[in-house]
């Protein structure tokens, strides 16, 4: 193809340019090492790296992957090194592979927390979205995710807010009854955009043990499955902010990329798919501009919200 008439694929989140909408999910990317080894990773726009916490997690007892049809189930349990270790040697290892601004993705299990991974991870350069998931469980008030009440998912917002200067997108769980008043929580504590959706609980029997496959009985169902379901809320939701949104769940073709932009994404996550297929993020990046082509987009940006 003619580079004087390539498809323009590059999007603006928050400021930050990206080459590209394509970006690996968190908790299925690692911190990059293991896929730099198949491909050059500065082709992606940006990634999102493991969910991190204030202290090491190692997460929950095994088994935590079960197999579905389109899709799986996992209870990894944010299993991670802590936001210290990260700082001092995940970042520097990630800044040989990866030459562009990552996305840090940050859990917690009280505000405090969440305040606290947020300042730290805020003052790291190579830092330029800090993405804040608010699915984890609220140990202060029985283990209710802070994402299901809009009252604590603007709590958690304003105090994130209130200790960084970089963009701050709020990641929603799918689980509740009303997405939208969760997503306008957020964007009224101050987020700077939102990333939707995380993953859906669910679970599978074994038939022979007539026990839960998962050791911790349910976990978070993603996967080609969830697409529909993920289309339907970033659709909700970018009519009812006013703040970009990162569109995530199921998504695993080029035509599902434009597919969630035209539902009012700006960039679109990728999660399971990579999991599945080690290249995914990498065919789709080198598919999107044939199918623009084929659409007839000449720029991505513009079909944002289309439909």
């Amino acid at each position: 193809m003619d580079t004087a008439c390539r498809p323009d694929m590059s999007v603006e989140l928050s400021g930050l340019r990206l080459d590209n909408p394509v970006i690996p999910a968190s908790g299925t990317f690692g911190f990059g090492a293991e896929f730099a080894e198949f491909y050059d990773l500065d082709i992606l726009g940006s990634f999102s790296f493991k969910g991190t916490t204030r202290e090491a997690r190692f997460g929950n007892p095994t088994p935590r992957i079960a197999e579905c049809r389109e899709g799986m189930i996992n209870a990894v349990g944010l299993q991670n090194p802590g936001v210290e270790t990260v700082i001092a040697e995940e970042l520097p290892h990630i800044a040989k592979i990866f030459h562009k601004p990552v996305v840090a993705n940050i859990s917690g299990f009280s505000v405090e927390d969440y305040a606290y991974c947020c300042e730290k991870i805020d003052a790291q350069e190579q830092v330029g979205i800090i993405e804040v998931n608010i699915s984890c469980p609220n140990v202060k008030h029985g283990g209710m995710s802070f994402g299901t009440v809009p009252e604590s998912a603007y709590e958690v917002t304003r105090a994130v807010k209130a200790v960084t200067t970089k963009p701050v997108y709020m990641k929603l769980s799918p689980n509740v009854t009303d997405i939208v008043s969760i997503a306008k929580a957020c964007e009224e504590g101050g987020a700077d955009g939102l990333t939707l959706i995380n993953t859906l609980l669910g679970m599978r029997i074994d038939l022979r043990t007539r026990r839960p496959v998962i050791a911790n009985t349910m976990g978070g169902f993603s996967g080609p499955a969830i697409f529909p379901v993920a289309l339907r809320m970033v659709y909700q939701v970018a009519k009812a902010c006013r703040i970009p949104v990162m569109g995530c769940g199921g998504v695993a073709t080029a035509r599902d990329v434009i597919e969630m932009m035209m539902a009012g994404a700006t960039a679109v996550q990728v999660g399971a798919e990579n999991l599945r297929n080690p290249y995914a993020c990498k065919e789709i990046i080198e598919a999107l501009p044939a199918e623009m082509e084929r659409l007839g987009i000449a720029r991505l940006r513009d079909i944002i919200g289309v439909a």
